[in-house]
C-alpha cells in the first residue's frame, strides 16, 4: 500500500509541476507558486472542517516545518528555473529531496530489506537522468548547483517533516504547512526582489497545480503511515519522471537518450522496492 500511495503521490506532483510550469510560461513563477500554495491551504483548511483528526501542537509545529521546507524549496527551485538553469537546479534538487529523508529515516531506525535499498540506491541516479537537461548541465553554472542544493534540502525538510504527523491528526497540519509555504514564499520574493502578487490571469494556473500539490501531499503522509519515511520519500521523488512523460505525449517534447535511460531505470528502482 505505501508503495502505491507513494506513486501516487509521484504522479500528483508531476503533474502538479507540469501545469504549475505550464502556467508559468506566462506569468511570473513567483505568483503562481503563491496562488498554489494559497490554493492548497484553502482546500486542505475545507477539508479539514468535514473530515476530523485530532493534532496535537507537535503536529501543527511538524506541519509548520513542513511549511517552511515547501516554501524555501519551491522558492530557490523557482530562482533557478528563472535564471534558465533548468538542467542543473531540476536534478540536484530532485536527488537531494530523496537523500535527506533516507538519511534521517536511518538515523530514527529504519532498515529497509537489501532489495528496497538496492531500489533506492538505483532511483537516485534514476532521478538526476530524468531530470536533468543535457544543454543546460554542458553550460552549467555554480549558482546553478547552489539554488538545486537549497531547493533540495528543503524539500527534504519537507518530506522529512510531513513524515512526522501522527496518523490521526487529520487534515489540519497539511493546511498549516501550505500557508507557511506561501509566506515564506513571499519572505524569498522580497528579499531576492520578485515580483509575487498575482496580477496576471495566467497565474490562475496555479490553482490546478495548487490543488495537486496538495493531494500529492496527502498521498505522501498516507504512504509514510503505512511503511518507511526513506521508501516513501524516494518513490514520491520519482515525479520529474511523471512530468517529463506529461511534457513528451502532451506537448510533444523531445525526450533526450539519458532521459529515456533515466525512465527506464525508474522502472526497475520501482520494481525492486515492490519486490522487496
Amino acid at each position: 500500500m505505501a508503495i502505491l500511495l507513494s506513486l501516487l503521490a509521484a504522479a500528483s506532483y508531476g503533474l502538479a509541476d507540469f501545469s504549475g510550469g505550464f502556467a508559468s510560461k506566462r506569468a511570473s513563477a513567483w505568483s503562481v507558486a503563491l496562488v498554489a500554495c494559497l490554493t492548497g491551504g484553502v482546500l486542505v483548511l475545507a477539508l479539514s472542517a468535514v473530515s476530523g483528526g485530532e493534532p496535537t501542537t507537535s503536529d501543527l509545529w511538524w506541519g509548520a516545518a513542513a511549511g517552511v521546507g515547501n516554501g524555501f524549496g519551491t522558492a530557490f527551485l523557482y530562482r533557478g528555473l528563472s535564471s534558465g538553469r533548468m538542467g542543473v537546479v531540476a536534478p540536484v534538487s530532485g536527488v537531494g529531496a530523496a537523500v535527506i529523508p533516507v538519511v534521517v529515516g536511518v538515523a530514527l531506525g529504519e532498515r529497509p530489506a537489501a532489495l528496497v535499498w538496492l531500489g533506492i540506491v538505483l532511483a537516485l541516479p534514476a532521478i538526476w537522468l530524468v531530470a536533468r537537461d543535457p544543454a543546460g548541465l554542458s553550460s552549467a553554472a555554480p549558482g546553478g548547483v547552489a539554488d538545486g542544493s537549497l531547493a533540495g534540502l528543503g524539500f527534504g525538510l519537507f518530506f522529512v517533516a510531513l513524515g512526522q504527523v501522527s496518523d490521526d491528526a487529520g487534515m489540519l497540519p497539511l493546511a498549516v504547512n501550505q500557508l507557511v509555504a506561501g509566506v515564506v514564499i513571499v519572505l524569498v520574493a522580497l528579499t531576492l526582489r520578485q515580483p509575487w502578487l498575482p496580477r496576471e490571469r495566467a497565474a490562475l494556473g496555479g490553482i490546478l497545480a495548487g490543488a495537486l500539490g496538495t493531494c500529492a501531499a496527502v498521498l505522501f503522509v498516507a504512504a509514510t503511515h503505512h511503511g518507511y519515511l526513506s521508501v516513501a520519500a524516494v518513490l514520491t521523488s520519482l515525479y520529474p519522471a511523471f512530468t517529463v512523460v506529461l511534457a513528451a505525449s502532451v506537448l510533444r517534447e523531445h525526450v533526450h537518450r539519458a532521459q529515456a535511460a533515466g525512465l527506464l531505470l525508474c522502472a526497475v528502482a520501482v520494481s525492486l522496492v515492490a519486490a522487496g
